[in-house]
C-alpha cells in the first residue's frame, strides 16, 4: 500500500521527520536535538516546529556522528529501515577508521573528574603550560 503523491510533498515538522526516518531513536530526542542546535535545515539551526519539504538539506549531529541528508519524501509515521532509507539521499561523510577511535585516550567509567595533578598533566600534554 503506497501513500498518495500529495503526501510525499506535504510539509512535516522537522522533529517528526528526523524521528520517522530513524536518524534518532525517539521523538523526544529529536526535539531535544533541535532545541540544542544539533539539527540544521539548509544550514540554519531550527526549532522542532520548523517544517521540512522535499529538496531540503538536513544535517543532524547525533551520537558523535554527523548525518547530512537530502529530503526526498516527507513522512509523519515511523517506518521500517528499508522504507526510511528511500525518504532521503545520504550525503554523510564516512565514519572515521576504527584505528583512530581506538587510539583516542579514554578515562575508565566511574573514575570521576580528573584530579589537580591529572589536570596539570593534561594541560602540559596539550601545550597550555
Amino acid at each position: 500500500m503506497t501513500a498518495p503523491a500529495e503526501a510525499d510533498s506535504a510539509p512535516v515538522r522537522i522533529d517528526v521527520w528526523v524521528w520517522a526516518v530513524r536518524l534518532v531513536k525517539t521523538r523526544t530526542l529529536a526535539g531535544e536535538a533541535c532545541k540544542a542546535g544539533h539539527v540544521k535545515l539548509n544550514g540554519q539551526a531550527v526549532k522542532p516546529s520548523q517544517t521540512v519539504v522535499p529538496g531540503d538539506r538536513v544535517r543532524v549531529w547525533v551520537e558523535h556522528r554527523e548525518h547530512d541528508v537530502e529530503v526526498v519524501r516527507t513522512i509523519r509515521k515511523r517506518v521500517g529501515a528499508a522504507v526510511a532509507a528511500t525518504c532521503y539521499i545520504d550525503h554523510s561523510p564516512p565514519p572515521p577508521p576504527k584505528e583512530i577511535l581506538l587510539s583516542m585516550p579514554r578515562r575508565d567509567r566511574g573514575t570521576g573528574r580528573p584530579t589537580k595533578k591529572e589536570r596539570r598533566e593534561i594541560d602540559r600534554l596539550q601545550g597550555r603550560r
